[in-house]
């Protein structure tokens, strides 16, 4: 693991033009800075830091928003309003490329202030770059590296978390688990390559097919699960149909003769993490032993 570095540096103002409490924020400069630094080490969130370093820029320019683009994806400061007119710098360190920070003004941003900016870079960075390092290792901790979809490791925890919710606040949720019907004969008859397009197929699927509260897991092989904020077996029923009619209309699933076998429950508040998941297995196995590419509960 890389040592977090503590960067400070002083920003010049000298002889430039500042939109908004210029002469304050000339006498304040350093200390401004140092304080900023120190803000910055307080989270290893990638939003929280482009947050706390959106309003810190709001000194310098009138800003709408602040997003960041990297290999991890896009992430941006609370309450961004990305419809302005948008000013990117590369953000790089030590020969590593972090990404491109992205600033958001309704107003045009002048060389003067693009200069102050660049400068507050580099108390930005190491932080950053701390952060962008441990979202990393969380991904990899969390996620499926095929999929991208959560880990096995992360529904354990997840289930736990919900089954106490349910205690507390009497909330129910269902559990569905899913695997994929022919599967096996897909590795063996036209190997791993085409299994693993299959496999990442079915989790775009699934994931046309739940709602931002619903989460979805991959467990390893073609094992996957569900965990739906309802309490309603209709709704169990709507969402198995739907993963059944997407895989049906997939040409890839249906090129090699891939359909899925569902089996869901609902949790309580009497249950624990294996009574439910035992449940849903158990309706996994009455719809493979009623043919396959159906779903039952139990």
């Amino acid at each position: 693991m890389e040592n977090v570095h503590i960067l400070t540096q002083r920003v010049s103002a000298r002889g430039d033009f500042m939109p908004f409490s210029a002469e304050r924020y000339r006498i304040s400069e350093q200390h401004n800075t140092h304080d900023l630094v120190a803000k910055l080490q307080t989270t290893l969130s990638i939003e929280g830091i482009l947050t706390i370093f959106a309003e810190h820029a709001k000194q310098l320019i009138n800003l709408s928003g602040l997003q960041f683009q990297s290999a991890l994806g896009v992430s941006e400061s609370v309450d961004s309003d990305t419809t302005h007119t948008p000013y990117s710098f590369d953000l790089d360190l030590e020969s590593e490329r972090l990404g491109q920070l992205i600033y958001f003004s309704q107003f045009p941003m002048g060389q003067a202030i693009e200069t102050k900016l660049q400068q507050l870079h580099a108390a930005l960075v190491y932080p950053l770059r701390n952060a962008i390092m441990y979202t990393r290792v969380l991904r990899l901790a969390t996620k499926d590296a095929l999929t991208g979809l959560n880990n096995r490791s992360q529904f354990n925890d997840s289930l736990a978390q919900r089954l106490e919710r349910c205690r507390r606040q009497h909330r129910p949720f269902s559990l569905m688990l899913l695997d994929l019907d022919n599967f096996k004969q897909v590795n063996d008859n036209f190997g791993h390559k085409i299994g693993d397009d299959v496999l990442q197929e079915f989790a775009n699927v699934l994931r046309n097919c739940v709602r931002g509260t619903d989460s979805i897991f991959r467990f390893g092989g073609d094992e996957f699960a569900l965990l739906i904020d309802d309490p309603e077996f209709t709704t169990n029923k709507v969402i198995a149909d739907r993963v059944m009619r997407l895989v049906s209309q997939s040409s890839l699933m249906s090129q090699y003769a891939v359909t899925s076998s569902i089996g869901f429950t609902l949790a309580n508040n009497q249950d624990c993490e294996n009574e439910v998941f035992a449940r849903a297995d158990k309706g996994l196995y009455r719809a493979k032993a009623a043919g396959r590419n159906c779903a039952k509960a139990y």
